[in-house]
């Protein structure tokens, strides 16, 4: 791919920073199916993905004018912002809540952990290369490696009203936001900055689900919203789509796109690991052993990317 007549920059060496970027949104990313279930359970799914993508831009949009943030400039940069607006800000959400309050929060784990596997995809589709063996080892491994872990300590429950329905909109959510990822990762790499891209990409996205919020609001009983339920929106808001992306935008920029996105399949692995230290959950033998077969596929992946 070429940007404004000139080739992209090759990403720098994944470095500790980088894989801290990285480690820090998928740590976050790690409850987003949990809270958006406790959320929809209260809120209608439209609501939720309207008032988390609303509420950030409520925080987004005077930060980008404070800073003096930039526009994209060229179209190209346009291009790029506006998918990835659409597709993590808008359309993701969206799907994602009216898919989780058909589902289980297992189904929907399962689901997210291909996200690296479709971002790889999108990445060789561009750069018209074909995906070496070696990769789809790795991504096997992994991905065999999540189902197990999610498996061992979720269960493979149904859930939900239609669980069939809920999986197949999520499954659609999850590519949308993988083409939303790399183009949040193209404009790092054409040199505009992640804080950028990510703030004024949430702006955006807020002006467009503000109408659809204040419609859906309307004769809504606001006050019958428990403290969970608003807790649960304000992580979604602030952390999950301003941190985490500014995070990942900037770790996918600097490490490369196909590489960084191998790291999420650690995702349920990270939150495995919260639940044992915060919660106290035991590790088994099982557990830790599919927890390994995670991070071995992301290692052979990796060195094929």
């Amino acid at each position: 791919m070429r940007g404004e007549g000139r080739a992209l920059p090759a990403p720098t060496t994944a470095g500790p920073a980088v894989i801290g970027a990285a480690a820090i949104a998928i740590l976050i990313w790690g409850g987003t199916a949990i809270v958006t279930k406790i959320a929809v359970a209260e809120i209608d799914p439209i609501m939720v993905a309207a008032l988390r993508t609303v509420l950030a831009a409520l925080v987004t949009a005077p930060l980008a004018l404070a800073l003096r943030l930039r526009l994209p400039r060229g179209a190209v940069q346009w291009r790029w912002l506006v998918i990835s607006s659409l597709g993590g800000f808008v359309i993701f959400p969206i799907l994602f809540s009216l898919g989780q309050s058909h589902t289980s929060a297992s189904h929907a784990g399962l689901i997210l952990a291909v996200l690296p596997a479709i971002t790889g995809l999108i990445i060789f589709t561009l750069e018209r290369r074909r995906p070496p063996g070696l990769w789809w080892l790795g991504v096997g491994i992994a991905g065999a490696g999540t189902a197990a872990l999610i498996g061992l300590r979720l269960g493979f429950e149904a859930g939900g009203d239609d669980p069939l329905l809920g999986d197949l909109i999520i499954l659609s959510g999850s590519v949308v936001v993988c083409l939303g990822y790399v183009a949040g990762g193209r404009l790092g790499q054409l040199g505009y900055s992640a804080w950028s891209a990510t703030f004024w990409g949430i702006a955006m996205a807020g002006l467009v689900l503000a109408p659809v919020l204040a419609f859906q609001g309307t004769g809504f009983d606001w006050a019958a919203v428990g403290t969970e339920s608003w807790l649960s929106i304000l992580y979604l808001a602030l952390a999950s789509s301003i941190l985490a992306y500014a995070a990942w935008y900037w770790a996918l920029s600097k490490g490369g796109i196909g590489r960084i996105g191998l790291l999420q399949f650690c995702q349920p692995a990270a939150t495995l690991a919260f639940a044992a230290l915060i919660l106290g959950e035991p590790l088994t033998p099982p557990l830790l052993g599919a927890g390994a077969a995670i991070l071995l596929g992301v290692f052979i992946a990796r060195r094929a990317a």
